[in-house]
């Protein structure tokens, strides 16, 4: 019997071997690269003869105007994103759970589902066409008296809130999939009880609903912390251009551009690893607010 355990312990492990090796070949083996942040990188010289420079490419981040800038947007886009990620889901899934019709309820759910199967090189171009100035959104407008045609993709401050919205517009139907499962659990005497006090759909929500969902809605709140220096790369890479620089360049585009194509590995190395490190803080104090706050932990 214990030689039969033991066989099918062995093969569960063989199953797992790939996506070890992939995690190996892929998220660990590149992080030997991050010594490149503290040289001067050639690639001719490889990183044993490349020169030693210490700190002197993250002091030259935060001296660079278009670096700070870059660290600030990267921030004001992922924090908006972070606070609309929670709001809009947890509002469509309490006006969701309010349909009592059923067929009527699951077509919903599937319509705003389906962009979140959508890769943003897809998503991103259908965007494209909507929002250029001779897309459907501004035929609309000009058929409005007295608006003019707007700049989405070109003006930097309609950008950032371009962006924002059609990032939370893909994902929120997919997101709110925790506040469906969480509503599912709500004890429905609560409701009962709260209904012969007389309390209308609306104070019960107040009262009943949100108190009972309010630890998920913690949990998401901290966890999401660790993603306040992600503004999706994917996204902003595939709308963006350099008329927006100034507004909508975020740290994960601003490494490809000066890593990539200018060249400068040590720089764009030093921009990433800090990214890493201010996300690894995140990250570490988002899991003890969850534990401190909603009782969650991983272990």
């Amino acid at each position: 019997m214990r030689n039969r355990n033991r066989t099918h312990a062995g093969s569960l492990h063989l199953m797992l071997l790939p996506a070890v090796l992939v995690t190996l070949v892929f998220h660990y083996l590149p992080m030997g690269g991050l010594v490149m942040a503290f040289q001067d990188f050639k690639p001719h010289l490889g990183f044993a003869r490349s020169p030693w420079v210490g700190f002197e490419h993250f002091r030259y981040l935060f001296e660079r105007e278009d670096g700070v800038q870059v660290i600030w947007n990267t921030f004001v886009i992922s924090a908006l994103k972070i606070v609309l990620h929670l709001l809009v889901p947890l509002v469509f899934a309490l006006l969701l759970n309010e349909i009592r019709q059923m067929f009527f309820k699951r077509f919903v759910q599937t319509l705003v589902y389906i962009p979140h199967f959508l890769s943003w090189v897809i998503f991103g171009g259908l965007l494209l066409d909507l929002l250029s100035v001779n897309g459907l959104v501004n035929h609309f407008l000009g058929t409005l008296p007295g608006v003019e045609p707007l700049q989405f993709l070109s003006d930097g401050n309609l950008f950032r809130g371009t962006v924002v919205v059609t990032d939370v517009w893909k994902e929120f139907g997919f997101n709110a999939i925790l506040f469906l499962a969480a509503l599912t659990g709500v004890n429905p005497a609560l409701y009962e009880a709260a209904e012969m006090d007389g309390a209308g759909r609306f104070k019960q929500t107040l009262n009943v609903t949100l108190p009972a969902i309010l630890p998920i809605i913690v949990v998401l709140l901290t966890l999401s912390l660790g993603n306040v220096l992600n503004a999706n790369f994917d996204q902003i890479f595939t709308m963006y251009n350099a008329m927006v620089y100034d507004k909508g360049d975020i740290i994960d585009t601003f490494v490809y551009r000066v890593g990539l194509i200018d060249g400068d590995f040590s720089f764009a190395t030093a921009m990433g690893f800090f990214k890493s490190f201010v996300g690894l803080v995140l990250i570490v104090v988002s899991y003890w607010g969850a534990r401190k706050f909603a009782g969650y932990r991983v272990f």
